[in-house]
C-alpha cells in the first residue's frame, strides 16, 4: 500500500491532499481513495473538503487549485 501527501500552501489556508493505492502484482489498481483537506493558518484542525475513489482525481484537483486558487472550491460546494 503506498501512500502520497501533498501539502500546496496558499495566503490563507493550507490544502492537503492524501491519496492511498494498493496495487497488485502486476501493477493494477485495486484500491485507490483521494481525499482533500483545508487547514486554516494557526489551527491544528482540517476540514475534508472532497473525497474520490477515481484514480486521478486528486491530480486533476491538485492542478486547478494551482490554477484558480481557492476558487477552484466554489465549482466544488455547488
Amino acid at each position: 500500500m503506498r501512500q502520497t501527501i501533498t501539502r500546496i500552501r496558499g495566503l490563507t489556508v493550507n490544502i492537503e491532499v492524501v491519496e492511498v493505492c494498493q496495487t497488485d502484482a502486476n501493477g493494477g489498481i485495486i484500491w485507490y481513495h483521494a481525499a482533500i483537506y483545508i487547514q486554516q493558518h494557526g489551527s491544528k484542525e482540517k476540514t475534508l473538503v472532497r473525497r474520490s475513489r477515481l484514480p486521478g482525481a486528486a491530480a486533476e484537483l491538485r492542478r486547478e487549485i494551482q490554477r484558480d486558487g481557492i476558487r477552484a472550491f466554489d465549482r466544488i460546494k455547488a
